[in-house]
């Protein structure tokens, strides 16, 4: 990767941060706000591969664990799982249709927040399975699929992959998966 790659690749965090603590923190919706961190393992995932996926995923995850009062390390854990698990997905084998990416995201973006209150719970945070788990689980994976398509990009732009020919969103595979 190189120096510009690199470059972009932490403008895209730093602004995904920014937009996480400074906007989308103060956001409620039932009690419950959007996670854009759990977000970018997810489409580094999807447009290169699962390691990408799990790269990004530490990443964001050890910056989520600086904001959160759980155990350090659990949300690095779960993020790099997610992004680990969705970068070895086949989305091109279902058709590789506009819905995929929404749907692949909308789906990690849920199993991510229930992973992450499964083990919480299991090293001892046992108030992390609480009464608005099912509406946390929601809003999470709700908005992250609805900005999916988007980060998607950010992420094919980042580390410099294109746009395959004739689509906008048939996810873009790195040569090392």
């Amino acid at each position: 990767m190189t120096a510009l790659l690199r470059g972009r690749v932490i403008l895209l965090v730093a602004v995904v941060l920014t937009i996480q603590e400074a906007l989308l923190a103060g956001l409620k919706i039932r009690g419950a706000h959007p996670d854009l961190l759990l977000l970018l393992p997810i489409a580094f995932g999807l447009v290169g591969g699962s390691e990408r996926g799990a790269a990004m995923g530490f990443v964001t995850g050890l910056l989520a664990d600086l904001f959160v009062g759980t155990p350090f390390g659990l949300s690095a854990l779960v993020y790099t799982l997610v992004g680990f698990g969705v970068g070895m997905t086949e989305s091109d084998r279902v058709g590789g249709g506009w819905w995929i990416t929404p749907l692949i995201a909308t789906s990690a973006s849920a199993a991510g927040v229930l992973l992450f209150a499964g083990l919480g719970a299991a090293v001892g945070e046992g108030q992390m399975l609480h009464e608005h788990l099912v509406t946390v689980t929601i809003v999470v994976a709700v908005v992250n699929g609805l900005l999916a398509a988007p980060t998607a990009r950010l992420a094919r732009w980042a580390m410099d992959l294109g746009r395959p020919a004739g689509s906008w969103y048939t996810p873009v595979r790195s040569e090392s998966r």
